[in-house]
């Protein structure tokens, strides 16, 4: 009885300490021209005088910077990967909040011409801005600076990446396409790009077309997944072969499946990577994690045999944005 009790007071108290070590979250704002803008930041706990990787993380229509760092559950699920990657890692997280849409929800002002939900700000200039005060206030590398977005800021990612190609050294998008009609100019900057997406998307369909699926109205259209991606490879001038790889089933039980295309060989030069789940709905990849089941049946099916965050970090790590 006593080893019991000496056991559970020693694991309570480690895991006391490892709350304890763990970077603090700043909830932090940025004055521009549509208002006050809100971001949080988390420092990684180490390499404090060095020059930190910053990854930029993009909620989706109406979600939140809170959601994206794990501060807040959205029908009982929280999304801790990012915040616990970017502490084993050492690299710096962003995660800013959008502004409302005409229907009430937060959102981006991505490329989408026929998205008349999306936000009007200038979100290209907020995160402009941000990258700025990364760089001069929180020590961001500006050879480093990353950014992935889920759904509607997986396409604040792609217009990132058409309109501050230059300083960033890649992008990774999460289920979003590129828009059918766009009100951007086409994309001329080659870039590193990840992305990664469901078969079975109801809200983003893989293949094209009407977003928003059933319930959401005004999201605009997008051309398919596989079109999204060539637009890229294209643009980087890589070869038409893909390095493939299937990720071993892990659970019998899931019914989705992974595989990961890569053009371009060298890792610290020109990349595209596309992870294609099979069977997967609007939802990210986890080993470990599940999705509740009213989430399920909202957004599809989670696939168990790989983990996004990693796979996007691992693409990100050895890209560095060009010298000046």
């Amino acid at each position: 009885m006593m080893l019991k009790i000496v056991v559970a007071f020693v694991s309570a108290l480690l895991l006391s300490q490892q709350a304890s070590a763990a970077p603090p979250i700043e909830s932090r704002s940025l004055v521009r021209p549509e208002g006050s803008r809100n971001y949080l930041v988390m420092q990684p706990a180490s390499a404090a005088n060095a020059l930190r990787p910053l990854v930029i993380l993009l909620h989706g229509h109406g979600g939140s910077g809170e959601f994206m760092l794990g501060q807040v559950p959205i029908l009982g699920y929280t999304a801790p990967a990012w915040r616990l990657l970017a502490e084993r890692e050492g690299f710096m997280l962003i995660a800013p909040n959008g502004v409302d849409g005409a229907d009430g929800n937060s959102a981006w002002n991505d490329c989408r011409a026929d998205a008349t939900s999306n936000s009007t700000a200038d979100d290209v200039g907020f995160i402009s801005a941000l990258i700025d005060r990364a760089i001069l206030e929180h020590g961001a590398d500006p050879k480093r600076i990353y950014v992935f977005g889920h759904s509607n800021g997986g396409g604040l990612a792609y217009r990132l990446g058409i309109e501050l190609g230059p300083r960033l050294a890649a992008i990774g998008v999460q289920s979003m396409l590129m828009p059918a009609h766009s009100s951007c100019k086409p994309a001329a900057y080659p870039l590193s790009v990840f992305v990664s997406h469901g078969t079975q998307d109801k809200v983003i369909p893989y293949g094209g077309g009407a977003l928003g699926g059933a319930v959401l109205a005004g999201r605009g259209t997008g051309v398919s997944a596989e079109e999204s991606v060539a637009a890229w490879r294209k643009l980087a001038a890589l070869p038409e072969q893909a390095a493939i790889h299937q990720f071993p089933h892990l659970d019998p039980a899931d019914p989705t499946s992974a595989t990961r295309y890569v053009w371009g060989s060298d890792p610290h030069g020109l990349q595209v990577c596309f992870l294609r789940i099979e069977g997967g709905g609007h939802v990210h990849a986890s080993k470990t994690e599940e999705f509740p089941l009213q989430l399920r049946k909202l957004v599809g099916e989670m696939n168990h045999d790989v983990d996004t965050a990693e796979e996007v970090w691992s693409f990100f790590k050895d890209k560095r944005a060009p010298a000046d």
